[in-house]
């Protein structure tokens, strides 16, 4: 796995998905899955943990407020990571295990982003996006948090 470090992201035009219900997980992580599919979800977070330097793992992650995913056509239902400042961070896993990191894990990588971005005295936004892609043959997991 490869983990890419805390980064600060000027995200230029908004990246656009059709709405969806959730995001089918065995489906995801199946060997038969396209290596084009794209996934974004985004999470509202705990306001109170979401500026702590050591928030509670258990009540950090709020509700899940939408799912999408990319599509060839322009969508019906429009979700999107908006364009914007961000904190970012992403782990990319390749080899013969190619899978979209579990919310347990991602979530961790969440609260490590968080801790890095108020040490470096950035005020976050209450929301996460976790967008899930393949990219040269890996599976990435990217997080997002607004910079405010």
């Amino acid at each position: 796995m490869d983990k890419t470090p805390l980064l600060n992201l000027d995200l230029r035009s908004a990246l656009i998905y059709e709405k969806i219900d959730k995001i089918d997980k065995t489906e995801v992580s199946a060997a038969d899955t396209p290596k084009t599919a794209e996934y974004l979800q985004c999470y509202e977070l705990n306001p109170v943990l979401s500026r702590s330097i050591q928030p509670q793992r258990a009540q950090f992650l709020g509700k899940l407020i939408f799912c999408g995913v990319k599509t060839a056509e322009k969508p019906k239902n429009e979700v999107s990571l908006p364009q914007g400042s961000y904190l970012f961070t992403q782990q990319r896993t390749a080899g013969a295990q190619i899978a979209f990191l579990e919310q347990d894990e991602w979530l961790d990588m969440a609260i490590e982003q968080q801790k890095d971005g108020l040490w470096e005295r950035n005020k976050l936004g209450n929301l996460l996006y976790v967008r899930f892609l393949y990219e040269d043959g890996a599976s990435v997991t990217q997080l997002f948090r607004e910079v405010i």
